[in-house]
């Protein structure tokens, strides 16, 4: 069961709260504005890490409102720098991101959120993660076997 910024049996996506969260929420989602988003222009970085192996999946960028969508549905929601618009990991594949625990560093610029990967991989290019290369005598070289077929799944946009 995904992360739901609270105790994990609570279901925000059924929630009656009637204007306001519970008060076992109220506090964490009022912490979430204490991010610095303005020390990189509105933007804080995620570093995506497996739960249970500990391997970094990918880095994406959240904004305010992504943090928060993360916070309430359970499942990593990020800002596109390039679309300039909010996406939901998995949007398009399916291989979603389900929150178990979020973390912030000193200075809260930046978040690390453990997930469980529901799908195949969290690359767009066919790799469980993003950092599938690796760099051997001055080159970069794909140190990893794909996990699904992109194109299958992208078609030519990727």
């Amino acid at each position: 069961m995904p992360f739901r910024g609270g105790r994990s049996s609570d279901n925000l996506q059924n929630r009656n709260w009637k204007g306001r969260p519970p008060k076992h929420l109220a506090g964490f989602l009022l912490l979430a504005m204490n991010l610095d988003f303005q020390k990189s222009g509105g933007l804080v970085t995620a570093v995506i890490q497996d739960h249970s192996s500990g391997r970094v999946l990918m880095v994406g960028y959240m904004n305010d409102e992504a943090f928060r969508l993360t916070v309430a549905t359970g499942y990593a929601t990020f800002y596109s720098r390039s679309r300039k618009k909010l996406w939901m990991k998995g949007e398009s594949s399916g291989h979603r991101l389900a929150v178990k625990e979020i973390s912030t560093d000193c200075d809260r610029d930046a978040v690390l959120i453990q997930v469980e990967l529901l799908g195949p991989g969290a690359c767009h290019k066919g790799y469980r993660s993003c950092f599938f290369r690796r760099l051997e005598n001055g080159e970069w070289r794909v140190a990893e076997e794909r996990t699904y077929d992109p194109s299958a799944i992208y078609g030519g946009r990727q």
